[in-house]
């Protein structure tokens, strides 16, 4: 039952923050993307290129700020629009590699609608396939910016979510 109703608080804490994003900016703005990486990243609603980098490798970053890394590509051939419902298992973190959240330690993936989490899992999962599995650096304007839902996610973090889709519903 606690965990169900974590889950539940984290998904509406996600569907408050990613509301909250349109009327709010990060006083970072738009980062700038290092020299090192890939300047030509898909645009949202594209899926990343066959030869996207692997993790130990560069980033992509998009025109958003938005950074992720391939760690493994599936044998799936769908990827989700902005108004579908996905499946995933998932872990967040802090920079300094403080976990915050995941499903994998809770032992059981989790199904929402990807228009009702924070920007950078809209933008993110689109890029992904069924049986992906990416690493998203997130930044704090397209997370939940100085709106924080937990006491474990300071305000203005970027955070870093290694996600599996495991499926498109």
């Amino acid at each position: 039952m606690k965990i169900t109703s974590f889950s539940l608080l984290a998904l509406g804490a996600l569907s408050i923050a990613a509301c909250k994003q349109a009327e709010e900016k990060s006083a970072a703005g738009t980062p700038a993307a290092k020299t090192e990486e890939k300047s030509s990243a898909p645009a949202a609603g594209e899926t990343a290129p066959a030869d996207a980098p692997a993790a130990s490798g560069e980033a992509t970053t998009t025109a958003s700020g938005l950074k992720y890394w391939v760690l493994k590509r599936g044998a799936g051939s769908v990827s989700p629009k902005a108004t579908d419902e996905v499946t995933v298992h998932y872990e967040g973190t802090l920079l300094n590699g403080t976990v915050f959240d995941s499903s994998l330690k809770r032992g059981k993936p989790i199904s929402f609608p990807l228009n009702g989490v924070i920007p950078g899992w809209t933008e993110g999962l689109q890029l992904m396939k069924e049986g992906d599995k990416f690493k998203f650096e997130i930044p704090a304007n397209l997370a939940y910016g100085a709106q924080s839902p937990s006491p474990a996610i300071p305000p203005n973090s970027t955070l870093v979510f290694e996600v599996e889709l495991i499926k498109v519903n």
